[in-house]
């Protein structure tokens, strides 16, 4: 099965100077926990709840003035959509990250991969390997 099969189709983006609270309010919308960041038509990197959480609210900095570069992972992980799914979910558990965009051969996003996403189309051993795998260090 290819990742097109899997993936959330349009899934949506948000500009580096994009504000935190209008990220969080747009994840909350949508009810994702993470929304990757573009510019100049390139994915630059991905904010998550956790990085939200982490990076922006626990450092003691004014939240009014921070956006999406501030709080952002860098280093963009994805798949194409054309990638077998098994493929794609061994990336994910060797980078332990639980979405994944997704672009197509013109370099643009098409979808995003999470989680739920595999559950629903993969089988029970490969989404419970995944599982497994991404929450490996929460393990004790």
């Amino acid at each position: 099965m290819q990742v097109k099969n899997a993936m959330h189709k349009n899934a949506e983006w948000i500009g580096p100077e994009t504000p935190l609270a209008q990220i969080a309010k747009k994840m909350k919308d949508l009810d994702v926990g993470s929304l990757p960041v573009g510019e100049n038509d390139r994915l630059i990197g991905m904010v998550t709840d956790r990085d939200v959480a982490c990076r922006g609210l626990s450092d003691g900095k004014d939240v009014s003035r921070l956006t999406a570069r501030d709080v952002m992972s860098k280093g963009i992980v994805y798949c194409t959509e054309n990638d077998e799914l098994e493929d794609a979910v061994h990336l994910m558990e060797k980078k332990k990250i639980r979405r994944l965009p997704v672009i197509n051969e013109k370099k643009r996003m098409v979808g995003m991969l999470a989680l739920g996403d595999i559950s629903h189309a993969a089988s029970r051993d490969m989404s419970g390997k995944i599982i497994a795998a991404v929450s490996a260090h929460h393990a004790r």
